[in-house]
């Protein structure tokens, strides 16, 4: 039997854990380190809600065993802000409605900022691209296209397209 996990990285610091290594990361974030940002959606890493980076690349966390990740940084939801701030992709959601029910919108904007940090100006399909794959059941989509677009500071197209 592998060695139990007793330490993670979770947004800049480090915490102690003793959990098995094959746990599920989305559970320790959740039951362990009450951080309940990152979302249980369909526990079959399809709908996104449980999107968290992990040395800045976008996982799902509910198929992620803790080992994996030992060693390694962990951006949740709550890590996303700047200076006691929102983080600029969680104040454009605000300001454009993305929200809705929003259960979906952790994982969304924790993928979007991933696409920020490698393209600061993406454009309508790289957007589209990076959040392909985060089902939101409300149907928010345009409003959230428009929130990351905002976000980054481009002209919205009413068109939508590119």
């Amino acid at each position: 039997m592998a060695d139990r996990v007793t330490k993670l990285n979770v947004n800049g610091k480090d915490f102690p854990v003793d959990v098995e290594p094959d746990e599920r990361l989305l559970y320790v974030l959740r039951d362990e380190l009450d951080l309940i940002g990152t979302k249980y959606g369909c526990g079959e890493g399809q709908c996104g809600a449980c999107t968290v980076l992990v040395d800045g690349t976008p996982v799902r966390s509910c198929m992620t065993p803790v080992q994996s990740v030992v060693g390694k940084r962990i951006t949740t939801i709550e890590g996303v802000a700047e200076n006691g701030q929102l983080h600029p992709i969680q104040q454009a959601f605000l300001d454009a409605g993305a929200f809705q029910c929003g259960y979906c919108s952790t994982g969304m904007i924790v993928a979007a900022v991933a696409l920020f940090r490698k393209n600061a100006k993406p454009s309508v399909t790289e957007i589209r691209q990076a959040l392909n794959g985060h089902i939101c059941r409300c149907g928010t989509y345009p409003r959230i296209v428009e929130a990351v677009r905002k976000a980054a500071g481009a002209k919205t197209e009413t068109s939508g397209g590119e």
